[in-house]
């Protein structure tokens, strides 16, 4: 009896070599999109444990704009024409506003009100896709957004948690810029012969420099700095800044706006389980199911999409 012998087809390159389907490389795109919010996710852990206390602006100050000028001097490239104007406001939306009210807000609610309200930036990232992008979100995007939220809530909200009207207020604002630079990063992509580290330079030198003189202002420098809290810095700036946005900015190029929104919620899911490793911090049944909501969140955010577009 003959032996039907099945074969798979695989799509190669001019050197013979298998290339990736388009699913795949989404599916590597969301990989290394998500190490950004991910890595951030242990800011708090590194503010706390490594930082000089009370001075959150100082903290972002030396985030953004040390990276920044690295940044540049590695890749010893400066925008031209339109993107002078495009990188300032990407890199206020993104670090000189953003980083400010960010930290306010912060200061001013508990950190599961903070992270719950952050996490509607994948809504608003529907939103502002419909009249920037001309996109229509899906009732799955919309849906999962919903459930992550939900998940996010239950993952770091507490009983007791107050509420600050400033402190939601700033949260708010300051997520609605960051979902507004996802979006017009979409909008605008990058310049021809441009590579992404210098892209990501260009807005981080911006932010930094509307964000040093008022760190500088406000907080000053401390006294001395330790060999923990310059670690500290140069962990957040390196790692937690240049690489992560690099790989942030990546995602926005290679994916669809929303599915890179949902990939924001891997940070309160990182800080959480840095909680549990690094501080002792135990899980109770409802932040589990939380936990469970925001990966399926996540996960269904990266499903296929038939979005449909206005005429």
């Amino acid at each position: 009896m003959p032996t039907t012998v099945r074969t798979i087809s695989t799509a190669t390159t001019p050197t013979g070599s298998a290339t990736r389907s388009p699913r795949t490389s989404a599916l590597a795109a969301a990989g290394l999109a998500a190490i950004g919010p991910a890595t951030w996710g242990t800011t708090y852990v590194t503010t706390t444990e490594l930082l000089p206390p009370d001075r959150p602006l100082l903290a972002a100050a030396l985030r953004a704009l040390p990276a920044g000028l690295i940044l540049l001097a590695l890749t010893r490239r400066l925008p031209t024409g339109d993107w002078w104007w495009k990188a300032g406001i990407l890199g206020l939306l993104n670090f000189g506003a953003f980083f400010p009210l960010l930290f306010f807000g912060a200061y001013h609610l508990p950190g599961g009100v903070a992270s719950t309200i952050s996490a509607v930036m994948p809504l608003l990232v529907a939103g502002f896709g419909i009249g920037v992008l001309k996109v229509r979100p899906t009732r799955r995007t919309l849906a999962a957004g919903l459930v992550g939220v939900a998940g996010v809530a239950l993952l770091v909200l507490r009983g007791n948690a107050s509420v600050d009207l400033a402190g939601i207020v700033a949260m708010l604002v300051a997520t609605t810029l960051m979902a507004l630079a996802v979006v017009l990063s979409k909008r605008w992509g990058r310049p021809e012969g441009v590579s992404l580290l210098a892209l990501t330079g260009w807005q981080l030198t911006a932010g930094g420099l509307v964000l040093a003189p008022i760190a500088l202002t406000a907080e000053g420098l401390p006294d001395h700095f330790t060999g923990a809290n310059l670690a500290g810095y140069a962990y957040l700036g390196i790692i937690g800044t240049a690489i992560a946005y690099a790989l942030w900015f990546r995602g926005i190029e290679r994916l669809p706006a929303s599915s890179v929104s949902f990939l924001g919620l891997t940070n309160p899911v990182v800080a959480t389980l840095a909680g549990l490793v690094l501080l002792g911090q135990t899980l109770t049944l409802w932040q589990a199911g939380g936990l469970v909501l925001v990966v399926a969140s996540v996960l269904v955010g990266q499903g296929r999409r038939t979005a449909r577009k206005h005429p």
